[in-house]
């Protein structure tokens, strides 16, 4: 067997197909505690007006990470989220019949020729500028119902929504303004040139939609989580897959949680050899919920720092948010909060009292009451507590977070020292929160 070259930085440039395939040789390598620097093509819209792609993203290719074995964790320490893109296009979306079969994002086709998955070449700008390069026609599956183009200003932070003159004039130079990674093969999404909102202003505060582990049987990126992954239950193309299949192999790296930005820490299951830690779908802003469907998705830069957690086995994402980012009930007790608890409890002659930080876990499921549920069973498993005992602290110490809709959310909650000692995280807690 070929030795692996495991580096201290690795620079990815490279993308899937739109499968995470865990049978396929990754081509990066990286060091125990190394660094992983991407350049990240924009998600969701652009694959999903390119039939090429088996998946609704386009994700940087896995890295392997050093020492990473079944049954591991990884600790994914979020360093940088960097947009590129001058600008980019979204909108809330309509499926386009006859021009896919069973599931738009994974199987398109041409409804004129019939081409499965057929390549495409862009004409002009607007609704019908991708078409099927075998025929001719009007290609995409997808359409934008109400959408807009919107322009950054990195230097300060804002968005703004342009009009239809200012769209059309980014369409004609897609990837120029989207910045488009060389070795990504989707079409820009500005060059449907969507101008429903003009003149709204947006505050840019860019995260990483999709940051994950290779999951370990092949996906569709866009449909590692519990809720996308519906889709992929007896699905009529090769990726289809039983409930229980999606439920054992998924690892919840698409997650469009807007707490994985820089700062945060993420840690990810390891269910194949060397972890395949890949990112991708960076977005420029994003509320909870990711109401219209679809965000501000853009190219950037993505800088990781890795670090393996032996013996640690987690079933889904577990997220050290940043402070500012915590529910007020689950924030770490400043010292003066402490000692008012100290002295309350001894004032009743008490001696036992907690130390604790907090913990975000992330659930997935068909709707969200399902990933809820999916997110208090795994902290309750994980945790070794009781269901109840999680319900309860969920409650006073934490709280319910909806990432998107249909069903991906935060289990956010204050965690006793001595569990997070006996789960060997408390060395990793202490060095976000102390």
């Amino acid at each position: 067997m070929e030795e692996k070259n495991f580096k201290p930085v690795v620079y990815v440039d490279k993308f899937t197909d739109g499968i995470l395939d865990p049978n396929k040789e990754m081509e990066y390598f990286v060091k125990d505690e190394g660094y992983i620097i991407a350049n990240t093509a924009p998600g969701c819209w652009g694959p999903m007006i390119t039939p090429k792609l088996k998946g609704g993203h386009e994700v940087a290719k896995p890295v392997y990470v050093e020492g990473a074995e079944v049954g591991d964790s990884v600790a994914i320490y979020v360093k940088g989220v960097q947009v590129t893109s001058l600008a980019t296009a979204s909108g809330h979306d309509v499926v386009m019949e006859g021009r896919y079969e069973g599931d738009p994002f994974v199987l398109k086709k041409c409804p004129n020729c019939g081409t499965v998955r057929p390549d495409t070449r862009i004409e002009g700008t607007g609704p019908d500028a991708v078409r099927c390069a075998v025929c001719g026609a009007d290609v995409s599956p997808f359409r934008i119902e109400n959408g807009y183009t919107i322009v950054f200003d990195h230097q300060k932070g804002i968005g703004i929504t342009v009009s239809e003159e200012i769209a059309d004039q980014i369409g004609q130079d897609p990837r120029y303004y989207m910045q488009t990674p060389a070795n990504s093969v989707q079409n820009p999404v500005v060059v449907m040139a969507p101008h429903d909102l003009v003149g709204t202003v947006a505050r840019m505060r860019p995260f990483l939609g999709q940051l994950g582990s290779t999951p370990s049987i092949p996906f569709p990126d866009s449909h590692n989580a519990g809720d996308f992954g519906q889709l992929l239950i007896n699905a009529p193309h090769e990726y289809g897959m039983t409930k229980e299949q999606l439920d054992e192999h998924r690892t919840d790296g698409h997650m469009d949680i807007k707490m994985v930005r820089p700062g945060a820490v993420v840690i990810v299951p390891v269910k194949v050899k060397g972890a395949g830690i890949y990112v991708g779908d960076m977005h420029a802003m994003q509320g909870n919920g990711e109401i219209a469907g679809h965000t501000t998705d853009v190219a950037g830069i993505a800088t990781l720092q890795v670090k393996v957690l032996k013996g640690v086995t987690i079933k889904g994402p577990i997220i050290l948010p940043n402070v500012e980012d915590l529910p007020d009930v689950a924030k770490p007790f400043s010292d003066e909060e402490m000692d008012a608890a100290y002295g309350l409890i001894q004032a009743w002659g008490q001696q036992q009292i907690e130390e604790s930080y907090p913990l975000s876990f992330v659930g997935t499921g068909a709707t969200i009451n399902d990933a809820t549920e999916n997110g208090l069973r795994r902290a309750s498993e994980f945790l070794g507590i009781p269901y109840g005992e999680v319900l309860n602290r969920a409650t006073i110490t934490g709280e319910i977070g909806i990432g998107r809709l249909p069903g991906v959310v935060t289990v956010t909650m204050l965690v006793p020292e001595e569990i997070l000692e006996r789960k060997d995280l408390i060395t990793l807690v202490e060095e976000k929160y102390r």
